[in-house]
This record gives structure tokens, C-alpha cells and sequence, in this order.
């Protein structure tokens, strides 16, 4: 890696990650992703103190992971470490929205939304009222 990570990972680097991970999954990241992932990183309080520098350095490590055999394991063990507990709906409810930024939900984003909620062990009645809140914010006329 580029730029060594320190550990370990903020839980706001874990949530950028997360939705990185989502964006990357179909391997086409779309414009309308990045722009939702930059406007939740700047206007979140979650994100208040995060530096805007290691969005750069979550990327690579994303992209280095999926390029790894069990890379996606990885991510996801990083982020149960370094997440806390009462922030995995947070992160499942950033991924939905970078999932719904472009309008379409490819079968990689399913599955890895999936495996997310899996990982994270979220309630499905939680995850399903999560999708659909994700669902009305991204509706078109």
C-alpha cells in the first residue's frame, strides 16, 4: 500500500470504506456514487472531524483488498474491529444510498448488500425499513 494505515481504522474510515466498497462492487464506479459518498462525507455529522485526505487512502485500500482472493473477508473484519456495534445500521444505511445514487441497483451491489447485512448481522425487518427509507430518498419523477 501507498501510504501505510494506521490502526486502527476510524469508524468513519470504516464507513467510507463500506460505501467505496459498494460503489466498486459492479467494478464501474458512476459519478452519481462518488458525488453521493462526497455530499454524505461533507454534510453528515458523523463526519465532522473526519479528514477529507484519507477518503484517498480508504480508496486504495479498498481497491487493493477486492484485488485479493479473500479481500472482501478482509474489509469486513476490519470493519467489525473498527466499527462500533451501534454503527452498523449507519453503515448499512450509507451503503444503500450509494447503492440507490445512480437509479439502478446492479446484481453485485445486491449480493454485496446482502453480504453486508449478513457481516453485520442486522435485523432483516431493520435492513428492509433501512432499504426502503434509501428507496424514497433516491425516487425520480
Amino acid at each position: 500500500m501507498p501510504e501505510q494505515i494506521p490502526h486502527p481504522l476510524t469508524p468513519q474510515d470504516c464507513l467510507v470504506a463500506v460505501m467505496i466498497a459498494v460503489s466498486a462492487s459492479d467494478e464501474s464506479i458512476r459519478t452519481a456514487e462518488l458525488l453521493t459518498i462526497e455530499s454524505l462525507v461533507n454534510n453528515l455529522p458523523i463526519f465532522a472531524t473526519y479528514d477529507l485526505d484519507r477518503m484517498k487512502v480508504m480508496s486504495q485500500m479498498v481497491f487493493e483488498l477486492f484485488s485479493e482472493e479473500d479481500g472482501l473477508d478482509a474489509l469486513f473484519g476490519l470493519v467489525r474491529d473498527n466499527l462500533p456495534e451501534r454503527l452498523f445500521e449507519t453503515a448499512y444505511a450509507l451503503s444503500c444510498d450509494v447503492a440507490a445514487a445512480d437509479g439502478a441497483l446492479t446484481e453485485s451491489e445486491l449480493r454485496l448488500l446482502e453480504e453486508i447485512r449478513f457481516e453485520l448481522e442486522l435485523d432483516r425487518l431493520h435492513a428492509a425499513a433501512i432499504e426502503r427509507g434509501a428507496r424514497a430518498r433516491h425516487m425520480t419523477i
